[in-house]
């Protein structure tokens, strides 16, 4: 059984439909990408497995338990975790007080402050910053507080929303390789990323989005040396 299962599902906007059908498994430690253009429905997709969006037709499943109609804070409690496309950190608040709203839900003292203490092993930076507030930071660095924010509900499945978005490369390969490095220690990831090279480096299997209908599922080796993907979205010709 996966551990998140998506099946069917039909999201609006007012009387736009946004996504149309899609359906998509991420099995318990692995990184799935979704890629796709501009406007094809990645964002969506996300929002409607969280709960910001709830779908008019079908279903979503968390390791058997179906949350379609699910309060998106109801679903961050049971396991689900988003880092945002855009960070959305909170800009007034320092560094630790953004990494503890992510923990808001959490009674576990001594689980909150392992992750915590994980999450300034991973970012040193937020450590060294831990009382500057989130708005003086770097773009890079707010993402990095957004992906340290969604850590912190401990998440089973974590949805990473175009996490290299305006990144210098450098920041981009650092950040791919925190990526890599949660998944290694066990966290299940669903990535959503512009950068479909990078993203297919990482990821062990892929879905392709246009105009919100999945056209495309392989494995990130195969969807690597699929001419469509090279020629739309690796910028070969």
């Amino acid at each position: 059984m996966a551990m998140l299962e998506v099946n069917d599902i039909h999201s609006f906007y007012g009387n736009i439909e946004a996504i149309k059908g899609i359906s998509l498994t991420v099995d318990k430690g692995e990184i799935v990408t979704l890629i796709g253009a501009n406007g094809a429905g990645k964002t969506t997709t996300l929002k409607t497995i969280s709960g910001v969006m709830h779908p008019r037709h079908g279903t979503i499943i968390l390791d058997g338990e179906h949350i379609e109609n699910t309060p998106p804070h109801d679903i961050v409690m049971k396991g689900i975790g988003q880092s945002p496309e855009g960070r959305k950190i909170f800009g007034a608040l320092t560094v630790l007080e953004n990494l503890e709203m992510g923990a808001y839900a959490r009674k576990d003292k001594e689980g909150i402050q392992k992750d915590l203490d994980l999450v300034f092993s991973l970012f040193p930076r937020l450590a060294e910053r831990r009382l500057q507030l989130g708005g003086t930071l770097s773009g890079g660095e707010q993402q990095m507080l957004a992906m340290g924010r969604a850590m912190m509900t401990h998440p089973r499945v974590l949805m990473l929303d175009e996490p290299s978005m305006g990144l210098a490369p450098v920041l981009v390969e650092a950040i791919f390789d925190t990526i890599e490095t949660l998944n290694k220690e066990g966290t299940t990831i669903l990535l959503v990323e512009q950068n479909a090279a990078k993203a297919l480096q990482v990821a062990n299997r892929g879905y392709v989005i246009q105009t919100g209908q999945i056209v495309l599922k392989d494995s990130a080796e195969n969807l690597r040396k699929n001419e469509m993907v090279r020629k739309a979205y690796l910028g070969e010709s």
